[in-house]
């Protein structure tokens, strides 16, 4: 298989494992979305890491698959190929990716498919689709500008430049930089943490964050409305109220 899913302490690892450089090929998407969707279904699953191995993350899409396809294969496929990322994005759990080596093309559009970015000490991102006379088709050309800001997607998209990770960390491409060796770990301790959180919040903070970046601010703040007041339905908001009031912040075990 060329993604897999495993399961740990709540933690879901998405590992791409297709060698040398994981590269991003059609059965590797559809896989993607199939665990990803199952992801999103499972109870044990309440974090999840999106992780390419110790020394890749993801170096783009099959160029030698691509091309072979004409503009009549690329019109049937290039919905299967945004769905397949969208899925990712969807997850309605924290996402963090952990980042080793190159994350470029579609490698960066995944990504950006999560919620936060650890990245090793040596990795490089970008968007170097334009050098192949092509634009950013798996959400590059719409993630990368709420992430980054216009300009700066527009300066990575429009010169397929790539960045290394001082300057990723500078402009918010990624969030944390760390030695490539911790990368997997780290991002698995941050998911663990969060596993242990109240799920039903954590998802309503989700959606109320990505429901807002997409809409105006008036709908976002009635998803937000109406998530806060949904969450004092839950067991979790008793637990969190009662562990607060009796023994002080922070210390909830929620289930």
């Amino acid at each position: 298989m060329t993604v897999t899913l495993e399961v740990a302490e709540g933690v879901g690892t998405l590992r791409l494992d297709r060698p040398p450089m994981n590269a991003l090929d059609v059965a590797t998407q559809d896989r993607l979305k199939e665990l990803a969707e199952e992801a999103t279904r499972r109870d044990d699953v309440r974090a999840v890491v999106i992780y390419g191995g110790e020394r890749v993350f993801a170096a783009g899409a099959d160029i030698k698959e691509m091309q072979d396809m004409d503009h009549t294969a690329m019109v049937l496929r290039s919905r299967a190929l945004q769905d397949s990322f969208t899925a990712v994005a969807r997850i309605p759990k924290p996402v963090v990716a952990a980042i080793t080596g190159y994350a470029l093309g579609g490698g960066c559009e995944l990504a950006l498919c999560a919620d936060y970015r650890i990245a090793a000490d040596n990795a490089k991102l970008g968007q170097p689709e334009i050098l192949l006379g092509l634009i950013p088709g798996a959400g590059g050309t719409q993630r990368l500008p709420r992430l980054v800001g216009p300009s700066k997607a527009k300066d990575l998209i429009f010169t397929g430049r790539q960045v290394k990770v001082d300057e990723a960390l500078a402009i918010g491409l990624v969030d944390r930089v760390v030695p490539a060796a911790e990368v997997y770990e780290q991002a698995h301790a941050w998911a663990a943490k969060l596993a242990q959180g109240p799920a039903i919040a954590l998802r309503a903070a989700k959606e109320s964050v990505d429901t807002g970046l997409e809409t105006d601010i008036d709908t976002g703040l009635a998803v937000e409305r109406n998530w806060f007041a949904g969450l004092f339905a839950t067991e979790d908001r008793e637990t969190g109220m009662r562990s607060f009031v009796e023994e002080g912040p922070g210390k909830a075990k929620f289930r």
